[in-house]
């Protein structure tokens, strides 16, 4: 009994808390996400992996102002053009881990 209540303990301890991060909240909130929320989910575990939280953040302000991504993609700024790269890599993977 003792070697159960510690197995368990060990999985609840170690199993990571769901905590939903800046696209999950923008994806849910949205039009689309709130029909899929588990989609929502999925795309937030790859944000997690591939972008920082300040990349996540731009990207979760794309479902509230769609323009925004455009002038983020059209823009000069090296700043931009480098958020940019790493914005479609996390789609990309995003496109093909949750679908």
């Amino acid at each position: 009994m003792n070697r159960m209540l510690i197995a368990a303990a060990a999985v609840i301890l170690t199993t990571p808390l769901a905590v939903a991060g800046p696209i999950d909240s923008a994806c849910v909130r949205s039009d689309r996400g709130a029909r899929q929320p588990t989609l929502c989910k999925c795309v937030q575990q790859v944000a997690n992996q591939t972008l920082s939280r300040s990349d996540q953040r731009m990207a979760a302000s794309f479902f509230r102002d769609p323009h925004k991504a455009q002038v983020v993609r059209m823009s000069k700024r090296d700043a931009d053009n480098a958020f940019w790269a790493r914005y479609k890599a996390f789609a990309g993977a995003a496109e093909a881990y949750c679908r």
